[in-house]
C-alpha cells in the first residue's frame, strides 16, 4: 500500500476518479487508436503514453493496492487536468490538441465529470 496517511488517499482516490471521467475500455480504446500509425498498430500493452498506459492500470487496481508511483500519477493526473480545466469542469469543447492530451490521460472535457 501506498505510503501516505488513509485519509489522504482516500481524498486523492475520490478526486482522480472523479476527473478520470473515461471508462477503463474507452481509455483503452483511445490509447490504442492514437498509437496506430499508417503502417502498423503498436501492441496493446504498449499503446499510448506511459502516463495513460499508467493511469489504465490504476483504474483496475483496488486502493489498498496502490503504490507510492501510482500516488504520483495520480496526484500528476488530477493537477493537470484541474490545471488545463480550472474550477469550471462544465463538458467544454476546445482545440482537439488539448482535448485529445487530456483524453491520454482518461479526462474526455466533453463528458460531464463524475461526481
Amino acid at each position: 500500500m501506498a505510503g501516505i496517511p488513509e485519509q489522504e488517499l482516500d481524498v486523492l482516490w475520490e478526486e482522480f476518479h472523479s476527473v478520470v471521467n473515461m471508462t477503463s475500455r474507452e481509455l483503452s480504446d483511445w490509447l490504442m487508436t492514437r498509437s496506430a500509425g499508417q503502417d502498423a498498430e503498436e501492441l496493446p500493452d504498449q499503446a499510448g503514453t506511459a502516463n495513460g498506459r499508467r493511469v489504465l492500470e490504476i483504474l483496475g487496481k483496488r486502493r489498498t493496492d496502490l503504490t507510492d508511483d501510482d500516488v504520483r500519477v495520480m496526484r500528476k493526473v488530477v493537477d493537470t487536468v484541474a490545471s488545463e480545466r480550472g474550477a469550471d469542469m462544465e463538458p467544454t469543447a476546445g482545440q482537439s490538441n488539448w482535448r485529445h492530451r487530456l483524453m491520454t490521460l482518461g479526462h474526455d472535457p466533453l463528458k460531464p465529470v463524475k461526481s
